[in-house]
């Protein structure tokens, strides 16, 4: 959004896891089937995560971009090194996807020809790039810290208007139903949700609408509320997912540069752990290494898949 803004003032200046109900595109189970505890019977805990990250593919966002992937093998070291409370390694997924979307939307500045914006983005796609066609990795796939590390790198060229709240939605409803995304979640893996962004959410279905300077609004239809509503509904539990936003706190900067305080992600935070449970936690971006927000995220989701009986 910040892009945007400055070519507007610009010519202004001139002028939980286990199995659970299945929602819209939920994905596959595994090809074992499994998906509803052990076959024996015997209570087991959950050892598996489907790990997204919603990476800002903004302008902004290059220099964070490559402090997340500096991070990733370490990332990737305590996924493969950890070991639930029965002993059991967790079989992980880790897919990317970007907070952009394609939209059309119109700037008008009094006394000045309008400015047509048209945005190409994601749309909640997982990347399949990094010599590796698949949409996801998993702890089999050779060079998984590699390429994962590659696969953060999502560029600087996405829309400026980032709608981290909205691309989850996208990826798990939109892109399962086309066949984009299909076979990621599992229904008895934990949903783990990683935001790294230096903006607030924007987050709008609509397109063709006027943005009139000096006002930035968008016309914001999907809320923190209702991001928790879905996952609520496609995992089938509060305790079955839970994420991580790194972000803003306050309008703060580092060496990797500046962001705007991201009230409506905080927002999402506070409602998902309005009932009493932690199924999420923010960190600043401006905390330059991110390995603090990394492990958070991490701690988070052990406690959570670990606190599951299936």
């Amino acid at each position: 959004m910040k892009t945007r803004l400055f070519v507007a003032c610009s010519m202004m200046a001139l002028i939980a896891c286990g199995p659970g109900s299945r929602g819209e595109g939920d994905g596959d189970d595994d090809d074992d089937g499994s998906g509803s505890g052990s076959s024996s019977g015997e209570m087991k805990r959950c050892n598996k995560m489907d790990i997204m990250f919603v990476v800002d593919d903004s302008p902004s966002m290059d220099l964070e971009q490559d402090n997340l992937a500096t991070n990733f093998p370490m990332f990737a070291s305590l996924l493969d090194n950890y070991v639930n409370a029965d002993g059991d390694h967790i079989d992980y997924r880790v897919a990317v996807t970007t907070t952009g979307r394609d939209i059309r939307y119109t700037t008008e500045v009094p006394g000045l020809p309008t400015i047509p914006t048209d945005e190409k983005g994601a749309n909640g796609a997982f990347r399949d790039n990094c010599d590796l066609s698949k949409r996801w990795l998993e702890p089999t796939d050779a060079n998984m810290s590699t390429v994962l590390s590659c696969r953060a790198k999502v560029g600087d060229k996405g829309p400026s208007d980032e709608m981290p709240l909205l691309m989850p939605k996208w990826a798990l409803a939109d892109r399962m139903a086309d066949g984009t995304n299909t076979g990621f979640t599992r229904d008895d893996a934990l949903l783990a949700v990683v935001t790294l962004t230096d903006e607030d959410d924007s987050s709008t279905t609509q397109n063709d609408f006027v943005v009139r300077p000096p006002s930035s609004d968008f016309p914001v239809d999907w809320n923190p509320t209702d991001l928790v509503q879905y996952f609520d509904t496609v995992k089938g539990g509060r305790s079955r997912w839970a994420s991580a936003v790194i972000a803003g706190d306050g309008d703060c900067s580092s060496d990797f540069g500046s962001a705007v305080d991201a009230t409506r992600l905080k927002e999402f935070v506070n409602q998902a752990n309005s009932q009493g449970t932690t199924q999420a936690v923010f960190s600043s971006i401006c905390a330059g290494d991110l390995t603090i927000g990394l492990q958070q995220a991490l701690e988070l989701f052990q406690d959570a898949c670990g606190g599951i009986i299936l």
